[in-house]
């Protein structure tokens, strides 16, 4: 018997961005559930439980990542998310959460630069999930 496919939600108000993730992951085994903004998500979160979310951080308002994440982490607890941002390039503000404190008032499970690189995003999607083997190429 086939193992279900897990969820992936992908938010991002870039289409671009969306469809480069997307690409990334067509030919692994995830279902994907795309939004375009924190709104859009929010919807789908009343009919799907992501197994894993990766999140914009700025779209319609600047924080819609971080209280996008907030609302996931109270809906489904456990539910792991990644946040990925072009803040760092384009301010040179990092978001390491190194300590309990911030990864606790944050909320996410792991931050990415944007762009994301197909190897980094098949790293922390394998280490997130608890997973041996996830393709992404």
């Amino acid at each position: 018997m086939e193992t279900p496919k897990k969820t992936i939600l992908i938010v991002d108000d870039d289409i671009d961005v969306l469809e480069q993730v997307t690409f990334m992951l067509k030919d692994s085994n995830f279902k994907l559930i795309t939004a375009q903004s924190r709104e859009e998500a929010e919807e789908s979160l009343m009919t799907i439980k992501p197994d894993i979310a990766i999140l914009d951080l700025m779209m319609e308002e600047m924080d819609a990542g971080f209280v996008l994440c907030h609302e996931i982490k109270k809906m489904y607890p456990g539910t792991p998310v990644i946040i990925h941002t072009a803040v760092t390039s384009a301010t040179g503000i990092s978001f390491p959460a190194a300590s309990e404190e911030e990864k606790s008032w944050i909320g996410a499970d792991a931050f990415l630069d944007k762009p994301i690189r197909p190897e980094q995003l098949n790293s922390h999607l394998k280490r997130l999930l608890g997973e041996k083997e996830t393709s992404t190429h």
